[in-house]
């Protein structure tokens, strides 16, 4: 076990929390993925709470027969909530927004940011500085 899974191991035995990892497919994940890889569903449970999300694993691993630890999930988690709007969240990631088809683009990601922030605040809200660590 490296350093970083002792790191997300000792995160969730410490906040009672555990993490459930099913794979779904070998397929695409991102809309311009052009080689396949690794999809799984995780569900991080805590307090009565869950959160559960799909997670694309690299194609590196994919490729190598690796499986993804806790680590790789809780270091992908957004650890604090996107400020501002759409335009906000583009210009502070990079995007470009050049047409309708690009701002419908930026505000699916948004929202689906949003929407993770909502989860790991509702499950890890009293420890989010040491979530923060693991990255």
């Amino acid at each position: 076990m490296t350093n970083y899974e002792q790191q997300a191991q000792d995160f969730l035995t410490k906040h009672n929390a555990t993490i459930k990892i099913n794979f779904l497919e070998c397929a695409p994940y991102f809309s311009d993925d052009k080689e396949s890889r690794n999809i799984y569903r995780f569900t991080i449970k805590r307090n009565g709470k869950q959160y559960s999300a799909k997670f694309g694993d690299s194609i590196a691993n994919t490729e190598n027969g690796e499986e993804p630890t806790p680590y790789d999930f809780l270091a992908a988690l957004t650890k604090c909530e996107p400020f501002g709007d759409v335009w906000d969240f583009a210009s502070e990631y990079g995007y470009t927004i050049e047409s309708r088809a690009d701002y419908k683009k930026v505000q699916r990601i948004y929202n689906a940011v949003r929407r993770e922030w909502r989860g790991v605040e509702r499950l890890f809200g009293d420890c989010l500085d040491e979530l923060q660590e693991i990255a």
